[in-house]
């Protein structure tokens, strides 16, 4: 899915029963610990678990055909090479376009491969840019820790 891909809560879609969405989010929420690449997609779809429209159904419908189309890919990692750990963090306050929270986003990379990847919306409600990098950095470190 590309990233400049825009699900919303379209009130003008056909709905569509919820039980299965919920079962397929479900069901990809486990390969996202070892396909990083399927991260945005699987979090971006699992935004809209309730008022389901076809066109969600049909975005992760899209997710499985790419796994099943890249399951020869596969991350490795040597035993005792000493890799470092290096941890990016960036933060947008206001960013999220359905109800303009503030997002966080943490980059984990073991050597030169991107491991770990996600961009969530913060909980908490920032009121200055500076207050939404704060956050940003305390998740960064708490992705370094678990990684460690």
């Amino acid at each position: 899915m590309s990233s400049e891909t825009k699900l919303t809560r379209d009130e003008d879609g056909e709905p569509t029963d919820d039980t299965k969405y919920r079962g397929m989010i479900g069901s990809l929420l486990y390969p996202t610990a070892s396909r990083p690449n399927i991260m945005f997609s699987v979090c971006l779809c699992a935004r809209f678990q309730e008022a389901l429209k076809t066109f969600h159904l049909a975005a992760v419908k899209r997710i499985f055909r790419y796994i099943k189309e890249t399951s020869h890919l596969v991350l490795c990692y040597l035993k005792g090479t000493g890799v470092e750990t290096i941890v990016y963090a960036e933060s947008d306050h206001a960013r999220d376009y359905v109800d303009h929270k503030s997002t966080s986003g943490v980059y984990t990379f073991m050597g030169c491969c991107l491991t770990s990847w996600f961009f969530k919306k913060q909980t908490a409600l920032a009121i200055s840019t500076t207050e939404a990098k704060y956050v940003s950095a305390r998740k960064a470190c708490q992705q370094a820790l678990w990684m460690k």
